[in-house]
């Protein structure tokens, strides 16, 4: 690869890099050809961008980029892969349910809306991560529910009025 390509390269992935608020780097290199093309159709289908990067082209894009990364470069050692979501947990699902029929891939670390995780054991936290939309419904659901109760005791309420009245219209009449 020419200085020219390299530098390419490390632009492109700078790019990448400041697009996207969500970023895995995880390890595949103990899956087969078979298993490799399973994960790559799984990403797509989750909506996630998976590439095979090198590591220093990667640590330099890291370091042309505007984000903090922290302890992240660090983890660019052996073969990294990297992967890249709208939603924060998308790829930790994705490997997780991987893993239910193998070891790999292998987490290295992720960078998500700022926050930094190193490590595989980071790989439940990862999952557990609520994706906007499900933290916007949850708040919603929570706003709604006083709403709903005052309404449902207004219906309530109204119809034992209602029958109240018409019980002492009856009477009277």
């Amino acid at each position: 690869m020419t200085r020219e390509e390299k530098s390419q390269v490390i632009e492109e992935l700078t790019a990448q890099l400041a697009d996207n608020t969500n970023i895995y780097l995880a390890d595949i290199s103990g899956l087969n050809a078979s298993r490799t093309s399973d994960l790559r159709r799984a990403c797509f289908k989750a909506n996630i961008q998976l590439a095979v990067v090198k590591n220093t082209l990667l640590a330099k894009a890291m370091e042309a980029s505007d984000k903090d990364f922290g302890d992240l470069p660090s983890t660019l050692k052996g073969n990294t892969s990297i992967m890249y979501s709208e939603t924060g947990n998308g790829p930790a699902k994705v490997i997780e349910t991987f893993r239910k029929k193998s070891l790999m891939p292998l987490l290295k670390g992720a960078y998500i809306a700022e926050a930094i995780y190193i490590g595989d054991d980071q790989l439940d936290a990862l999952v557990n991560i609520k994706s906007k939309e499900e933290v916007i419904g949850e708040i919603i659901g929570l706003l709604q529910s006083p709403a709903k109760n005052v309404i449902s005791a207004l219906k309530s309420s109204g119809g034992k009025l209602a029958g109240i009245l018409k019980t002492l219209s009856e009477k009277e009449g």
